[in-house]
């Protein structure tokens, strides 16, 4: 089997992973697997309510994430996926669909000022663009303390490990990314 990449962009919620995927996305005409757009259409199937019903939804999101994800591992399709992975719960689960599938992990990891990041992720609650399902106005609070450290400790997986700033979305070298990627895939 032929080994092909997976780019997996993860962070702190609020730290740019959606924005940079999809930038990610249209340079390298690449699918992008998106969290929360998973969860936002549960909410808009299902409905929501209550911070519990949100977490619920979450951990099937996460259900669905992983299983499309490994029906593209089958078919040996590079990709990007991106999520608020955590290394103490993701890193086994990508560990052995790697060990399965064979694909070679490139991280890109948001990081900025935690302050940077718990200022976005609360304008972002208050602008309204944001799906209500969500229930940020409790997760910023609740995740305060994490948001403000700025950064998550990547996968621990093997591959590849880029930081990407994202203090301002401009100071985040798309371009720079690309290379990195494409140096990859060759």
């Amino acid at each position: 089997m032929k080994k092909f990449l997976i780019i997996i962009v993860t962070g702190l919620p609020g730290s740019g992973k959606t924005t940079l995927s999809k930038k990610l996305s249209e340079k390298l005409s690449l699918p992008v697997i998106n969290k929360d757009a998973m969860k936002e259409l549960l909410f808009d199937s299902l409905g929501w309510k209550d911070r519990e019903w949100s977490k619920k939804l979450g951990m099937a999101t996460f259900g669905l994430l992983y299983y499309i994800m490994e029906a593209q591992m089958m078919a040996g399709k590079t990709f990007i996926v991106e999520s608020n992975f955590k290394h103490e719960f993701d890193s086994k689960k990508f560990l052995a669909l790697k060990k399965k599938y064979n694909f070679f992990p490139i991280q890109i990891v948001c990081e900025a000022k935690g302050e940077i990041i718990f200022r976005r992720f609360k304008k972002r609650h208050e602008s309204g663009n944001r799906h209500p399902g969500h229930r940020d106005e409790i997760v910023c609070e609740e995740y305060r303390d994490d948001l403000l450290k700025g950064s998550y400790q990547p996968l621990k997986i093997g591959g590849k490990i880029i930081k990407a700033d994202t203090t301002s979305f401009q100071s985040a070298d798309v371009n720079k990314l690309i290379k990195e990627i494409s140096l990859a895939l060759k």
